[in-house]
């Protein structure tokens, strides 16, 4: 048996639009980890998906698995190229990188 167990991800890269007063703490919570927004966003994420009942619960219906997809979202490649937009099925147990845009901000 290893000693390690790495786990393969696969990670896409999304555009999702935020509040920016949402968008400011998730750098602020981000600095405050001592990580990326991108980790953050995809922690609290799952962190919700996996406490809310309900949803967990919606999970195991048929509806679930033809949810029709809202997320622009573009597939990386391994050597770092994104390829072009990928929405043909929601896997929700992949994780997503979200992207956000705080040109505006003072």
């Amino acid at each position: 048996m290893p000693l390690l167990e790495i786990v393969q991800t696969t990670h896409v890269n999304t555009t999702i639009r935020l509040d920016e007063s949402t968008a400011i703490q998730v750098d602020q919570y981000a600095a405050f980890l001592h990580a990326s927004a991108d980790e953050v966003v995809d922690k609290a994420l799952a962190y919700v998906f996996a406490k809310d009942r309900d949803f967990q619960e919606f999970l195991r219906t048929p509806e679930a698995a033809h949810v029709r997809p809202s997320l622009r979202v573009r597939r990386m490649q391994q050597n770092g190229v994104v390829t072009g937009p990928v929405n043909s099925t929601v896997q929700p147990a992949k994780p997503i990188e979200a992207v956000h845009d705080l040109r505006s901000r003072s």
